[in-house]
């Protein structure tokens, strides 16, 4: 199916949109109210508004002045937090934190309810004052878990190879982060990378894919296994083809864009977004890149793709070079990717031809 952008070309467009997003979600309905009081009073006075809001007079100069100092900003009327600038610090007791310590150390899992029962008889037992709720337990266990005074846990499994026993710390999960908030700059260039899985007569082989979302421009490549120094590997390849420097990237949350992926992301300044869980609309242009690749190549050299992969691989390239540098795409009007760059560029195609990768 053939699908426009009506705002495409539209001088102005975008600015509006931003008009119409600030409007929609930076003015509470709360702003609102109180603008409409503002004009009631600046119109029928000040007994007027009393009679008819219930607002006083000091409350009106208030929301005056706030409005003044913030150039007649509508969203600077938005309630603020009432939070206090100064916070009181949780003390919890020496002893308190030693037997919740305790406990814990004799009880892996022990939740923060239990100890609360525990505690009780401990603060009955010497006398001491007992005020500490499940939930006050729950944020006193967190800051010592961030002081590193609870015990760390030891995963241990059986390697079937070796018959070794092997054990691994539990890691922290690192905290993902999502598009959601993202706003592209000028020189942002963000593309969307995904694993095909392919089953071919018992065999399984993966096949890692990419797109520029702006360009059309598209990368991919087969492997043997499903890991993230596999993940880094295709990066790394696609960072030496792509014509353009990649600043973002956005993926799903699959074990292969962890540890290794996730470090070399870091180590090479690059954004990496994943996707919300059981949400593969998000990476829409490189799923259904995955669709054509599939239908237009991968599944006519299935026999390949299992017991030659260099081969494969070989001819893939094949493919994807003119699908990036002959193939016509709706999306661009009817032009390849290349020609997309270059007329977006400005460049000569003597001059594109010099600039271009050499894949």
């Amino acid at each position: 199916m053939q699908q426009f952008n009506i705002s495409r070309g539209v001088k102005g467009w975008k600015t509006l949109e931003n008009h119409i997003l600030k409007y929609k979600y930076m003015i509470k309905e709360e702003a609102k109210r109180k603008a409409k009081i503002l004009t009631f009073w600046k119109k029928h006075g000040l007994e007027a508004t009393k009679e008819a809001y219930g607002v006083g007079r000091s409350t009106l100069f208030e929301w005056q002045r706030i409005l003044k100092e913030n150039k007649n900003k509508v969203e600077s009327l938005n309630n603020q937090s009432t939070k206090p600038h100064r916070v009181n610090k949780r003390r919890v007791p020496y002893l308190i934190e030693n037997e919740i310590i305790r406990l814990r150390k004799e009880h892996y899992r022990y939740s923060k309810d239990k100890i609360a029962i525990d505690l009780k008889k401990f603060c009955k037992q010497y006398n001491l004052e007992y005020k500490y709720s499940s939930s006050t337990i729950g944020r006193i266990l967190t800051n010592l878990k961030n002081r590193d005074l609870l015990p760390t846990y030891t995963q241990v499994s059986l390697y079937g190879k070796t018959g070794k026993i092997i054990s691994r710390k539990i890691k922290k999960k690192r905290k993902k982060l999502r598009i959601k908030d993202y706003k592209p700059k000028e020189n942002d260039n963000l593309v969307q990378v995904d694993t095909i899985i392919f089953f071919i007569n018992g065999i399984k082989r993966y096949i890692v894919t990419a797109i520029h979302p702006e360009t059309d421009f598209t990368f991919a490549y087969a492997y043997k296994n499903h890991t993230s120094a596999s993940a880094r590997d295709f990066f790394i390849k696609l960072q030496e083809v792509s014509p353009f420097k990649i600043t973002h990237v956005q993926t799903d949350n699959g074990s292969e864009f962890d540890k290794y992926f996730g470090n070399y992301m870091q180590k090479q300044n690059i954004v990496h977004f994943h996707n919300y869980p059981r949400r593969p609309k998000m990476n829409c242009y490189v799923e259904r890149f995955n669709r054509t690749l599939k239908e237009e190549f991968a599944n006519w050299k299935r026999y390949i793709l299992a017991y030659d992969l260099d081969k494969f691989n070989l001819e893939m390239m094949k493919y994807l070079l003119w699908y990036n540098t002959e193939r016509p795409h709706w999306s661009l009007n009817l032009i390849s990717p290349l020609q997309f760059i270059i007329n977006k560029s400005n460049l000569s195609p003597e001059k594109s031809r010099m600039l271009w990768t050499d894949t």
